[in-house]
């Protein structure tokens, strides 16, 4: 399925606020806690994130394989060097240039993160 450019993006690449904030709210619309809204997130970026896609953790390039949810109920993108795997954070994680399709998802993720904080 081919994927259209959002027309809310504004010039330097980001979501507006508003934008997030109706993402979120589809997201989380049904949700009565924290964890269902997590759990909510987390589909839409199932959904939606273009996965594989290469990024650069502290000056070394890693390839982001899946995403998934962590004990503490934290989305983690799957990240991946050779035979090795880690658990990074998505509100840690770099975005390459240009962002991979459903990034907006990732923006919407941290914005909602910093609103419970």
């Amino acid at each position: 399925m081919a994927r259209k450019k959002s027309q809310t993006m504004k010039p330097s690449g980001s979501v507006s606020r508003q934008h997030l904030d109706a993402m979120i709210e589809k997201a989380t619309v049904d949700c009565n806690d924290e964890l269902e809204q997590i759990s909510g997130l987390f589909t839409m970026l199932e959904e939606n994130l273009a996965l594989p896609f290469n990024t650069a953790l502290l000056g070394v390039d890693v390839t982001v394989e899946e995403i998934d949810l962590n004990d503490a109920e934290e989305i983690v993108a799957i990240c991946k060097r050779g035979s090795e795997r880690q658990r990074v954070s998505l509100l840690d994680l770099p975005l390459p240039e240009p962002k991979p399709a459903g990034t907006e998802w990732i923006e919407a993720y941290r914005r909602w993160a910093k609103g419970r904080l």
